[in-house]
């Protein structure tokens, strides 16, 4: 990424640009390059990770259509790529709606450029720890109703907010959608990092403008989901959500993990 936008200091990283690195995008300066190069030395299969996420997301998105979900509202949704979730949600159902959610300007300068002229595709500002800035903002209730089931995808942004922030914000968001609707969540997890490793991650993302990064353990992702009935295969690694044939479905026996799960409103 050669220009600046207003705003910006491309020396501090963000948890958007340093995903996208990793996903072999190109929307990044060098300080973000540099804290993925810290995060593959703290977890060397950090990489494939971030793309196991990825075709998570595809999965679940392609799920939820074929559940009958026609709205989908994605928060924290990053830099755009290739197969987001308006390309995979629209391929499957044409009269899909999708709001997408940040408060990275990069991200939303992004998304309205790319997404600007879709009508079935809206941008919003908002912030995952404060979910009124987003349940009440016109240009998402404007465009989802809340009244029919919808798609809530919180998808590797949860571990970034601590416990205090994280559970309230699930439950209020949880709470202001209609039976029937499902929530996708991934996490990154510890796994087999030790405690250096670990420590390292959280050094990577407190000097980011994420400010921290949570670790959980699969019972304590398990926890966002409360309220929920969790569909088959329940909480697993992402790979292990229903995999399509040829995907890969690794065995982790080093570094991090990503957890990944869908559960329906009730």
């Amino acid at each position: 990424m050669d220009k600046v936008p207003p705003g910006i200091d491309p020396s501090v990283p963000s948890p958007a640009r340093i995903y996208d690195y990793l996903l072999g995008g190109k929307e990044n300066y060098a300080a973000d390059r540099e804290a993925a190069a810290q995060l593959i030395q703290a977890a060397p299969n950090a990489q494939e990770e971030v793309r196991a996420n990825r075709r998570f997301l595809i999965r679940a998105v392609e799920y939820l259509a074929d559940q009958g979900i026609r709205q989908f509202l994605d928060i924290g949704t990053g830099l755009p790529t290739q197969e987001n979730v308006h390309e995979v949600a629209l391929r499957k159902a044409p009269d899909s709606r999708i709001v997408y959610v940040d408060n990275d300007p990069i991200v939303l300068a992004h998304a309205r450029a790319l997404l600007g002229r879709n009508p079935q595709v809206a941008v919003a500002q908002g912030d995952l720890r404060e979910p009124e800035s987003i349940l009440d903002n016109p240009e998402v209730t404007e465009h989802l109703d809340f009244n029919e089931p919808v798609g809530l995808l919180l998808v590797a942004i949860l571990h970034f907010l601590p416990d205090e922030a994280a559970y309230p914000a699930v439950a209020k968001l949880r709470d202001r959608l209609a039976p029937g609707s499902h929530l996708v969540i991934s996490h990154g997890s510890a796994g087999r990092l030790d405690d250096k490793g670990v420590a390292a991650i959280r050094r990577v993302y407190a000097r980011s403008s994420a400010g921290e990064a949570v670790a959980r353990t699969r019972e304590e992702i398990l926890r966002f989901f409360e309220g929920c009935e969790l569909v088959e295969p329940g909480v697993v690694t992402v790979d292990e959500w229903r995999p399509r044939e040829g995907e890969p479905v690794r065995t982790r026996t080093e570094g991090a993990v990503v957890y990944g799960g869908v559960g329906v409103v009730g």
